[in-house]
C-alpha cells in the first residue's frame, strides 16, 4: 500500500499546520483495533499505529495473501469478531475518520509543549499534545534513507498503549538447537505460513496456549507426541469464583482437550522438558516430573523422541514505552509487572490510557473489552459527555475476565526450583552467549543481587533483545522478581532520527531516585 508523507505524518523536529489528533494507539491487535474502531464511531480522529503490516496484532495473525488460504477461521477461535472489527476499521479509514499506519514501530512517546505554554503553571488534566516517534519500515510507502527506515512523528492528544505482550522463555539445557521454538511462535508459524514446526513437535512449558498449541498441530495433521505441563490443573479449583463466573473458558479448555484425546496427545502436568538433545536439530528431550517448586524428581526422568519442541511459560506485558513515560507498575499474582490502572483503563500519566495484556495478561477477550472501554473513557476526556449504559456493561466483563487472568496466572506461575534445570555451561543469555554458570559466579562470588548488577557484570540483555528473552530468567537466577524495563527507546533507532528530535537531545525518562540524606550529626 503507498500512501503520501501527509498520511505518515512529519518527520521529527518539523512543523505542522495540521491540528493533533484526538486519540493514537499505538498496537493493532484486539485491544488496539476495539478501541480504534470505536473511538472513530464516536465521533473522534484516530491515528493507529501498528509494528506489523496487517491488523489483528499475535492473536489474530492470518495468512498472508499469497498463501491463499482458503479458510483461515479454521486457525482461529472469535473469527467472526476479528472480521467484524476489518470491516469497521475499513470504513472508518475510507472515511477518513481512522489513519492507519502499518509498518511503523513507536519507539517513545513525549509530551509536546507548545510555544504559547512554556511559562510555569499548573499542570493540566490532559497534556496540551502528544509525540510519538516512529520508526517506518520499508514498503509502508515511506521509503527512508537509513536501511529502507524513515522517521516519522504524530501528533495527538490523548494516546493508548495497546502493545501486548511477549512470551516468558525459561532456558534449559539445548534450548538453542534448531528446531527448538517458542510456543507462540509454532502458532504464527501455522497461522501466518500454514506451517508446521516439525513432524513431531513436542508442547512444552506452562499456561493454557499450550493447549491451544498443541490442539492446533494436532488439527492441522501433525504429530504430537506430548503436552508438558509444569503446573497442575487441580490447581484452578482453588479458585472457584473465578471459574464459576467465566464458563466459557471451561468451555474453551474442554475443547481443547477434546482435540488433544481425538488426536491420542499425552497430557502430562507436573512435567517439564529439562534438556533437548540433538546435533544438527533437536531429536529428542528429557521430560522430567516436577515437586511443587519445580525441582525435578530424581529417578523420573525419560526421553521423548520429536524433531521440534514448541515451548514456552506463559506471556510478559510489554511496558517499555509506558515505563519510559513514567506510568506506575504493579506485580501480578505470576510475579511479572504490568501497569496499574484504574477503573477507566488510564495509567498514572495523564492522558495516557493502556488495555489488553500491559495491565496483565488475561487473553483477546478482556483485551476486546478493555480497548473498548479506553475509547468511551478518551471520549469522555475529550468531550466530557457522561458514560453511556454499554460502560457499565463492558466494566462488568473486564472485571470478570481480569479475575481469571488473575487466577490464571496465579496457577502458572513459574516455581523458584526451576533453575535445578540448568547446568553452568547452559546459556542464559542467547545474544551475549553468557552461561548460568556466569550468572551464579556474579552472584555467590561477586555480590550482585539484582538482575542490573548481573547484566554489568556479564552482560546478559545487552544483546539485540535487550533482556526480553532473558530477562525473567536472569533476575530469578538472581534471586529478584522482574523488575519492568525503564528504557527510553522501546526499538532501535538511527542515530540520525535522534538528532532530528526538537532541541537535538535524547528523549526524555524518569528521573533517577534522589540520594538518601546525609546522616545528621549526633
Amino acid at each position: 500500500m503507498t500512501t503520501s508523507p501527509s498520511e505518515h505524518g512529519a518527520p521529527p523536529g518539523s512543523t505542522r499546520d495540521d491540528p493533533p489528533r484526538d486519540l493514537a494507539v499505538v498496537g493493532a491487535g484486539p485491544a488496539g483495533l476495539a478501541a480504534a474502531v470505536t473511538a472513530a464511531g464516536l465521533g473522534l480522529n484516530v491515528t493507529l499505529l501498528d509494528a506489523g503490516e496487517r491488523p489483528g496484532g499475535q492473536y489474530f495473525r492470518h495468512p498472508a495473501p499469497g498463501l491463499r488460504a482458503a479458510r483461515p477461521q479454521a486457525l482461529h477461535h472469535h473469527w467472526h469478531v476479528f472480521a467484524r472489527l476489518e470491516r469497521r476499521l475499513r470504513a472508518h479509514t475510507a472515511a477518513g475518520r481512522i489513519r492507519r499506519l502499518p509498518g511503523h514501530h513507536v519507539w517513545t512517546v513525549l509530551p509536546e509543549q507548545p510555544a504559547e505554554t512554556r511559562q510555569p503553571a499548573p499542570a493540566p488534566a490532559l497534556a496540551p499534545v502528544w509525540r510519538l516517534h516512529a520508526v517506518a519500515h520499508e514498503g509502508t510507502g515511506t521509503g527512508g534513507e537509513d536501511g529502507g527506515e524513515s522517521p516519522v512523528t504524530v501528533r495527538a492528544r490523548t494516546v493508548l498503549l495497546a502493545t501486548g505482550a511477549y512470551e516468558r522463555q525459561l532456558p534449559f539445557p539445548g534450548w538453542t538447537l534448531p528446531g527448538v521454538v517458542g510456543a507462540g511462535g509454532a502458532q504464527a508459524m501455522l497461522k501466518s505460513g500454514l506451517v508446521l514446526p516439525g513432524r513431531r513437535t513436542v508442547v512444552a512449558g506452562s499456561g493454557p496456549l499450550l493447549l491451544a498449541v498443541a490442539a492446533a498441530l494436532a488439527a492441522a495433521g501433525g504429530t504430537v507426541p506430548a503436552v508438558v505441563e509444569a503446573a497442575a490443573y487441580p490447581s484452578y479449583a482453588h479458585r472457584p469464583a473465578a471459574l464459576l463466573r467465566n464458563p466459557g473458558k471451561l468451555a474453551e479448555g474442554a475443547a481443547h482437550g477434546a482435540t488433544l484425546l481425538r488426536h491420542g496427545v499425552r497430557l502430562l502436568t507436573r512435567h517439564a522438558v529439562t534438556a533437548a538433545h540433538g546435533t544438527a536439530r533437536v531429536e529428542a528431550v528429557t521430560v522430567a516430573r516436577l515437586d511443587r517448586d519445580w525441582r525435578p524428581l530424581p529417578g523420573s526422568a525419560r526421553r521423548i523422541p520429536c524433531d521440534a519442541l514448541a515451548t514456552g511459560h506463559g506471556l510478559v506485558p510489554q511496558l517499555e514505552l509506558a515505563t519510559a513515560l513514567g506510568c506506575a507498575t504493579l506485580r501480578t499474582a505470576d510475579g511479572t509487572p504490568a501497569l496499574d490502572l484504574d477503573g477507566e483503563q488510564r495509567t498514572s500519566v495523564p492522558g495516557v490510557w493502556s488495555a489488553g495484556e500491559t495491565g496483565g495478561v488475561g487473553g483477546a477477550e478482556l483485551a476486546l473489552a478493555e480497548g473498548e472501554l479506553a475509547a468511551y473513557s478518551v471520549f469522555r476526556a475529550l468531550r466530557g459527555t457522561r458514560p453511556p449504559q454499554r460502560v457499565a456493561v463492558l466494566r462488568g466483563r473486564r472485571d470478570r475476565l481480569r479475575a481469571f487472568g488473575e487466577a490464571m496466572a496465579a496457577v502458572h506461575r513459574p516455581g523458584v526450583g526451576w533453575t535445578a534445570w540448568l547446568d553452568d555451561a547452559t546459556h542464559v543469555c542467547r545474544c551475549e552467549e553468557v552461561p548460568a554458570g556466569a550468572i551464579r559466579e556474579a552472584v555467590g562470588e561477586l555480590g550482585a543481587h539484582d538482575a542490573r548488577t548481573v547484566k554489568l557484570l556479564t552482560r546478559a540483555g545487552m544483546g539485540w533483545c535487550q533482556g526480553r528473552m532473558c530477562g525473567p530468567a536472569v533476575a530469578c537466577l538472581a534471586g529478584a522478581e522482574p523488575a519492568p524495563d525503564r528504557r527510553p527507546l522501546s526499538c532501535p533507532v538511527p542515530l540520525g532520527h535522534l538528532a532530528a528530535l526538537p532541541g537535538a537531545g535524547p528523549p526524555a525518562q524518569a528521573p533517577p531516585p534522589p540520594e538518601p540524606p546525609a546522616p545528621a550529626d549526633r
